[in-house]
């Protein structure tokens, strides 16, 4: 019993790294809340497009949005999760690698064991996948709004042009309506969007200038 329990364990482990690096390699083709949000609403936008097709206003505004030391981390910002237990959990501290392995190999609650499974598996991510392909694979992957997935959706939805051609303003813009894409708009922005987008904007531009944005930048 315990030599068969150990195969099916190891067989389980030998699957999920295959799947890993099989996923650093080709494009994701739907991950299971696309299916899910695809079944509830009768379909869903999305357009897989390599990370050169992706404007690098809108590569840097996500990640001063939602993970400026995406370069300086392996995959957990500590800083971060410090400054969240400090502030008794009223912020979030995810980075953008646990949130793509979130949305690829998982599915979307609050469970432990959903965390747990994030723990294991981000660290073995970003072992085999560069920073540039995280990012590439998160932009392509990430909700915008209800049933938009992905860069090239959300651009020609919101501002009807190409991801490519987004621009700073766009891109931050884009940027602000993460991680509540649904109670946001980047094409009629609140009060409160057009802030946290300015705050972007400059956030974007002091990463592209220390540094910060080297490890994904063409």
């Amino acid at each position: 019993m315990r030599r068969w329990l150990f195969r099916a364990m190891a067989l389980t482990v030998l699957l999920a790294l295959g799947w890993i690096a099989l996923y650093a390699i080709v494009p994701v083709p739907k991950t299971p809340y696309m299916i899910a949000e695809a079944r509830r609403l009768g379909g869903v936008a999305r357009d897989w497009i390599p990370i050169e097709q992706i404007s690098p206003h809108l590569q840097r505004a996500v990640v001063a949005a939602e993970d400026a030391n995406f370069c300086l981390h392996w995959g957990f910002d500590m800083g971060a999760i410090r400054d969240a237990v400090k502030e008794g959990g009223t912020r979030g501290a995810s980075t953008i690698s646990q949130q793509t392995v979130k949305n690829v190999f998982l599915w979307h609650d609050r469970s432990w064991l959903r965390k747990a499974l994030e723990a294991m598996i981000t660290p073995v991510m970003e072992a085999i996948w560069s920073k540039r392909r995280v990012l590439e694979v998160y932009l392509n992957v990430a909700e915008f709004d209800e049933g938009i997935f992905g860069a090239e959706a959300a651009a020609q939805h919101y501002f009807d042009v190409s991801a490519a051609d987004l621009s700073p303003v766009q891109a931050a813009q884009l940027a602000a309506v993460l991680p509540n894409p649904r109670e946001r708009s980047a094409s009629d922005p609140s009060d409160f969007v057009r802030g946290r987008a300015a705050r972007i904007l400059d956030g974007a531009g002091t990463i592209h200038a220390d540094g910060r944005a080297d490890c994904f930048a063409n």
